[in-house]
């Protein structure tokens, strides 16, 4: 059964975080439990970002903050890994009237499908719902850079990176937060024998 999840990070935030922050709080988006993320790790927190952007109001709302960021970065594309960067990329292209895409895994291989194009010297921002490792930013990133694009940079709704998960490109989010991940083999959950949940869509 899901729980919802709780922060104790909420006096360094801004005021703007914490509306996010609420945002999640308010449509059951953060949950705890035992679960395993896409990059492989485990954590006792998961961001169910689905749960905000299913309501467009709140969609609109929490991909404005990120615009305002990014607004004035020199960009032609916007791509979103799927699932959880679909609807992020299209609200993030719908406010800033940039083209949208998404990248999609086929046989565990991300890929441009659908008659997507990227072509080369064209300047891509990656747009994610959640960023903890940055798996699915890598393989984007080497994905359209294959196709002679550069990447300037990834924006998501929320940075959940731990201190030993960095990127090689500038990042602009929504709200910060700090969640637990662990290591499959120092899993301080699996050693107690909580049942792992996968609720990613890396297989879909």
């Amino acid at each position: 059964m899901e729980k919802s999840f709780s922060t104790n990070n909420n006096n360094t935030l801004s005021p703007k975080e914490k509306g996010v922050l609420a945002i999640l709080k308010k449509t059951g988006a953060l949950l705890n439990g035992h679960f395993l993320l896409t990059s492989g790790i485990h954590s006792d927190g998961y961001i169910q970002c689905a749960r905000i952007l299913q309501y467009p109001s709140y969609a609109r709302e929490v991909i404005e903050l990120i615009a305002r960021k990014v607004k004035d970065l020199d960009m032609e594309i916007i791509v979103g890994p799927a699932l959880g960067g679909i609807i992020a990329a299209y609200e993030l292209g719908r406010q800033l009237n940039k083209r949208a895409m998404f990248a999609e895994r086929k046989n565990g291989v991300m890929q441009l499908r659908r008659g997507f194009v990227v072509k080369p010297g064209e300047k891509v921002l990656i747009t994610e719902d959640v960023v903890t490792a940055g798996t699915s930013t890598g393989e984007v990133k080497k994905l359209v850079e294959e196709r002679g694009a550069v990447v300037i940079g990834v924006a998501c709704i929320v940075d959940r990176r731990s201190p030993g998960y960095s990127l090689d490109i500038p990042m602009y989010s929504a709200l910060k937060m700090s969640i637990n991940t662990y290591l499959p083999e120092e899993c301080p959950l699996c050693k107690i024998g909580e049942p792992l949940e996968n609720p990613g869509s890396r297989f879909i």
